[in-house]
């Protein structure tokens, strides 16, 4: 039996594309109006001064501290914890739990080859999830890292760097401060008010953190006093013939700063996509040695990217890219990086 309907003329299908590719163009558009407003609405939700006052007055603080007595009381606790670490990690995180009464926000960052790290935190636990990794110091915390200033107390760049891997809330009041080991800053450490308006207790804090900078040196101390140096070999009682001392080649020219660190976040990149890409035979080649014969390939041309951006003479005078080679892939054993010509 026949389809008594008539079929669409040709003109009616083409009025009907027409109509829907109108309408989905204008969708589109309207999806894409919607969400840059979204977007742009959500730059300005931050909350402002009146809130984070009436949310200071109506949350409760971690711990009241009512007086110079009860501070002094949390201070000697603290102090009493951080004391009782048996370990540089121990100790760290420790120092975090001594600062619980003083700050509502604090995290521990540890620097390694430039970058800093993130390695514990307290009170960002009800924070979505952020990046992770390290970031490169801005700056002002580079000023910080090499001895420049003794700390940061306003928002800024440090400070922005900082909290991106824990949280996207900037608070009104903060204090990052280095600790060092034979006065070069091994770690950073931030904390903040929340949604109070300020620190309330800042000297207690840099307090906790000499201490836990002078504990560093004694485990430090303590590690060295397990391995000893082996004793000198005995001088031979009869006399030697006189060497003369030789000639010394003149000292490295100095590398600007900002070269130096340029070269060095250049290096870490290019030894990561080694490590990243080819992660089998960094591991053998952690073990067994011989990294060069492995991945002599990707060496070499890494190394080409870096001598042609900062020149040969830098490489071969202050061996950034090797040193950078050896520590991140060969775990800082020279040896296990093999013949490479250019050691």
């Amino acid at each position: 039996m026949s389809d008594p309907r008539p079929e669409a003329p040709p003109s009616h299908d083409a009025l009907r594309a027409s109509l829907e590719a109108w309408l989905n163009q204008r969708h589109q558009s309207l999806l894409e109006e919607v969400m840059a407003a979204w977007q742009e609405g959500l730059t300005r939700f931050r909350p402002d001064a009146d809130l984070l006052a009436r949310l200071s007055e109506a949350a409760p603080s971690t711990l009241v501290l009512g007086n110079a007595e009860s501070s002094e009381r949390h201070l000697a606790s603290a102090l009493d914890l951080i004391e009782g670490a048996a370990s540089q990690s121990e100790l760290l995180k420790r120092l975090l739990d001594g600062l619980a009464p003083f700050v509502e926000r604090s995290a521990l960052f540890i620097l390694k080859q430039g970058l800093a790290s993130l390695y514990a935190q307290r009170g960002f636990d009800g924070e979505p999830p952020r990046r992770a990794g390290a970031v490169v110091p801005s700056p002002d915390l580079e000023a910080l890292i090499h001895g420049g200033t003794h700390a940061i107390r306003r928002p800024g760049p440090a400070y922005s760097t900082l909290l991106a891997p824990l949280s996207s809330f900037e608070a009104p009041d903060l204090a990052i401060l280095p600790l060092r080991h034979k006065r070069k800053t091994v770690a950073l450490l931030l904390a903040d008010c929340g949604v109070r308006q300020k620190l309330d207790h800042p000297e207690q804090m840099r307090a906790l953190v000499l201490a836990a900078s002078a504990l560093l040196a004694a485990l430090a101390a303590g590690k060295e006093d397990e391995h000893p140096a082996p004793p000198p070999e005995p001088m031979p009682s009869a006399p030697t013939q006189m060497v003369p001392e030789p000639i010394e080649a003149p000292p490295a020219q100095e590398l600007d700063p900002r070269t130096r660190a340029g070269a060095e976040r250049l290096a870490r990149v290019l030894v990561g996509d080694v490590e990243l890409y080819f992660p089998a035979k960094v591991a053998q080649a952690r073990t067994q040695g011989n990294l060069y014969g492995l991945l002599r390939d990707e060496l070499e041309r890494s190394r080409a990217t870096f001598v042609e951006r900062f020149g040969e003479d830098v490489e071969v005078q202050h061996r950034i890219f090797t040193t950078t080679v050896i520590q991140q892939l060969c775990e800082g054993d020279a040896a296990k990086l093999g013949k490479a010509p250019w050691i």
